[in-house]
């Protein structure tokens, strides 16, 4: 059994790239709020503005590391905003490893450290298959270096030699 420790809300660092993007508040989107509440349950989040934050963090890191169709049907396959969120985010000039991935969350996130960025990072990508479906995930992660499938909740298999 994993005992959970309280932690600090995640807010996103003054110098972060996320922010509220214009149109419709997130709030009213009945498919934003399943995804929130969904992210909230995988993490065990007390309260849905720590889940979202969360959320928002994370898809805009992911954001910067999917490309090509992939990124264009993963901003299809989700809620508005979250799409909205993943689309913002300028291309990473190389792709980061995973452990580097969830680092790079941790900067964003004030008060983490490696491990409750990581747990951040899969409480969302874990939710994401149910959301936007298996196939796709499996040519995000193809896209990806080793060690994501992990993150999305999935086992890292690799060819016999």
């Amino acid at each position: 059994m994993t005992t959970l420790t309280p932690r600090k809300p995640a807010i996103p660092q003054p110098e972060g790239d996320v922010a509220p993007a214009p149109g419709p508040r997130p709030a009213q989107d009945p498919a934003w709020r399943e995804l929130v509440d969904a992210v909230r349950d995988s993490g065990q989040y007390a309260t849905r503005p720590e889940a979202e934050s969360v959320t928002r963090i994370v898809l805009s890191a992911l954001g910067g590391h999917v490309v090509g169709d992939e990124r264009v049907d993963l901003a299809r396959a989700l809620p508005e905003e979250a799409a909205r969120v993943v689309a913002s985010q300028i291309p990473a000039t190389r792709p980061l490893t995973a452990a580097e991935f969830v680092d790079s969350v941790a900067a964003r996130i004030e008060g983490a450290t490696p491990a409750t960025a990581r747990w951040d990072v899969s409480s969302v990508l874990s939710v994401l298959p149910s959301l936007v479906g298996d196939e796709l995930v499996t040519r995000i992660l193809n896209q990806l270096p080793p060690g994501y499938a992990l993150l999305f909740g999935r086992a890292e298999l690799t060819p016999a030699a």
